[in-house]
This record gives C-alpha cells, structure tokens and sequence, in this order.
C-alpha cells in the first residue's frame, strides 16, 4: 500500500509519523519541508503541483492534513482560507480518485448543544468552520470510500507548530508572562498521538464515512490550561480566565463544543485517553 500526506510538517503529521504502520510505503509532503527533512513540494492550491506529484507517486490512499487553521486569520482572509481549505480539497478530488482521509473540526457546529454525534445538524459560526464543512460536502460527494474525522483542540509537545496550545501555555509561563484564557469554550482536548493512532486503524480496518474523535474529557480552554501548568510544576496564578466576550476574539467561537467518539471507539475497540494520561506520556513524571 502506498500513501500520500499533505501537510505531513504540522502537529498531527509529525505525530502521524510514528504511528502508520511501517510496511506503508509513505509519501511525505508539504509547503515548508524542514532543513533535512525527507519529503516532497506540494502546494495543494496548485493543480499542476498536485497532478504531477499524483502521477508520480500513484499513491492507494490521500490523507489531506493540508488546511489554514488559523481561526481568526481565516476570518480576516476569507478568500485565501476558501482557497485553501475548500479549493484545495476540491483540487484533490479533482485530481485523485482513490481514498482521500480528511481531517475536519467541531468548529462546523455552532456550539448551542455539544458535545456533537455525527448525526448532529451542523452550522458552522466561522469562516474556518464554513470552509471546513464545504470540504466536508465535496469529500463526500467524491467517492463513497472516502473517510471523514472531526477532531477538536488538537495538542502536542511541538517546539515548531505555531498552533500548539500546550507549547503556549509552557513557553509563557516558564518565562513568567501572564496569560488570559477563556473559560467558556467547552471542548475535549486531543492529543495528536491519539488522532493519529485513530488514524492507522481506520487505514488498517478501511474504515469510511464521518465519524468523531476527541480524547475523554470536557473541559474549558481555561482548565485545561490549569491542568497543563500542574502537570509543568508551573505557576497557575499566572492564568487569568477571560470570557470569550472579554477576550474579544475576530472570529466567533463555538462555546459549547466538543465532540462524541462512541461510536468509533466501539468500532475499533479503543478507549479514549484522559488528558492526565496523555501529559504523563507527553512529559512523564
């Protein structure tokens, strides 16, 4: 089997490194290829890059990590964010017709009554959650096979993503700077480790469909924040809990959020990890 992964340098790429299963002949690219990394150029907003690396690999499987996630740059960019995170995937489809996996949010719901079911009507609140649910609807219209998982506040001990929450967290408080978090975004952070072993089972089992996956608790941005400065031996008092009103923040956020894995548990009889458990492995005590 031969696999091809766009956006391979983010948080849940590199986890996916460790985790795909090693008789996988895999393909690794994307934009910004680190100094001596191993991968490939691609820039899925360019068909041509796209085709010719398509052509050339001939992969069995597309797993798309490629998106702007940026919430409140897509709002201010909304045309590049629809470039991006709908017109690329469309590019791929476009271009590809074997399995593509893609990764979407829980931020195509509007946060009135989560945690969400797949089932749940979605009505997304941003720029971001709205490209991300258009993607969703060309992803399934494309081919019957293709899989579909939402994740939510995805995390890890990663020195060189900008979105790590866990890395911003710990950078300011070890360096004393105080920080406001909001405390009124429910959500259930996941660890990348964790999506990207949900990741590998779906490959191995050729799961297809839309399904769910967030670690086991529910928590507001500001506890978690709380749980992370614990875990560090760093000072809590440093963590200043703002409303999201308060904080102002460009694009509109879901509040009650998160998302329901039962049924992807079930299916691939695994249990969801606790954030404890996923910080003792992160940094163990």
């Amino acid at each position: 089997m031969k696999i091809l992964v766009t956006g391979s340098y983010g948080q849940l790429g590199r986890s996916l490194f460790n985790t795909l299963n090693s008789n996988i002949e895999i393909f690794w690219t994307g934009r910004n290829i680190p100094f001596k990394g191993n991968g490939f150029y691609l820039d899925i907003c360019d068909r041509i890059n796209l085709k010719g690396l398509i052509s050339l690999h001939d992969p069995d499987i597309l797993i798309n990590l490629a998106a702007m996630t940026n919430v409140d740059f897509c709002e201010k960019n909304s045309k590049l964010a629809r470039e991006i995170n709908t017109n690329g995937v469309r590019n791929i489809c476009d271009t590809f017709k074997g399995k593509i996996i893609q990764l979407s949010t829980d931020y195509v719901f509007d946060g009135k009554n989560g945690p969400y079911v797949e089932e749940d009507e979605t009505s997304p609140l941003s720029v971001y959650g709205k490209t991300k649910l258009e993607a969703e609807k060309i992803i399934k219209s494309h081919n019957p096979d293709n899989l579909i998982i939402r994740g939510n506040v995805l995390y890890d001990n990663c020195l060189n993503s900008r979105a790590s929450f866990l890395n911003w967290v710990v950078k300011s408080l070890k360096e004393k700077i105080p920080i406001n978090v909001v405390d009124d975004q429910i959500n259930n952070p996941t660890w990348t480790q964790s999506m990207a072993k949900i990741i590998g089972l779906c490959v191995d089992k050729e799961i297809s469909g839309i399904y769910h996956w967030g670690d086991a608790e529910f928590v507001s941005r500001y506890k978690f924040a709380k749980m992370i400065a614990k875990h560090y031996n760093l000072k809590m008092e440093l963590i200043h809990p703002k409303s999201t009103e308060e904080l102002g923040q460009i694009a509109p956020r879901p509040l009650k959020s998160g998302l329901l894995s039962e049924r992807i548990a079930k299916i691939l009889d695994i249990q969801q990890p606790s954030i404890n458990e996923c910080l003792n492995q992160i940094l163990p005590k």
